[in-house]
């Protein structure tokens, strides 16, 4: 294996992306290609670590940056406000996925009919939004994402076959908001599943989540098994997906 990354910069609307591409190498023929999108602490370690474990497994994956020059915050007011900048004003956020799909397909390492997004958190909600809007992607996961949608898909709408991943004991989504989300998906004819982790918290992946409940006093928790579970879920969904 010769794993290789580099930065791929782009424009959306006036601003800069710098995101992170990850591939293997020594594959020499195109393979599935695949979106990553960041929690609300942007395009750091964590994501960048997850598009280096696509890799491995031979897929082209890369990490799209969805703050501008690859921004990464501080703190929970910074990233606040970096999230709802996007998240206020979805047509600006819809652009920006679009430009990170368009950039992954441009790569030549990247089967371009073969394409799919997973996202954490805030990225888990941006990835959901991609299947909703009916970007041909065929799967999507979403880990410990917020569930509320910015665009009701119509029946045969969403392309993808969809996955959440959600944490059982998560303060931020609900488990209405659970019910909610299934039935918009039924009732859009979507192939979709949702695994609820028994005890998990919001941001059940991140290994940083212990520590920052305990500095900010945000309701967030590592959990190793939730964790585990949810990336043999998803890579269980792309197999079968591709």
């Amino acid at each position: 294996m010769n794993l290789t990354h580099q930065i791929i910069e782009y424009q959306s609307e006036g601003v800069h992306h710098r995101s992170y591409l990850a591939w293997d190498q020594d594959i020499k023929t195109p393979r599935p290609g695949i979106i990553v999108i960041h929690d609300w602490w942007g395009l750091g370690d964590k994501v960048r670590g997850s598009a280096d474990r696509l890799a491995q497994q031979g897929y082209c994956a890369l990490a799209i940056d969805m703050y501008g020059e690859g921004r990464v915050v501080e703190n929970p007011v910074q990233a606040e406000e970096a999230m709802n900048a996007v998240l206020g004003d979805m047509k600006t956020g819809t652009a920006r996925l679009k430009a990170g799909y368009d950039a992954l397909l441009e790569q030549p390492q990247v089967d371009t009919e073969t394409t799919a997004a997973i996202g954490y958190c805030f990225g888990g909600a941006m990835a959901l939004h991609m299947a909703r809007i009916g970007l041909p992607l065929n799967a999507v996961t979403s880990f410990h994402g917020a569930l509320g949608s910015f665009h009701k898909p119509a029946c045969g709408e969403v392309k993808a076959s969809v996955l959440v991943c959600h944490g059982g004991d998560d303060a931020k989504v609900s488990m209405d908001d659970v019910a909610t989300f299934k039935q918009e998906m039924d009732d859009a004819g979507v192939d979709y599943e949702v695994i609820v982790h028994a005890g998990a918290q919001h941001g059940f992946t991140s290994k940083e989540a212990d520590k920052d409940r305990e500095k900010y006093g945000i309701p967030v928790g590592y959990n190793a098994q939730a964790e585990r579970e949810s990336w043999a879920a998803m890579m269980r969904l792309l197999k079968r997906s591709f």
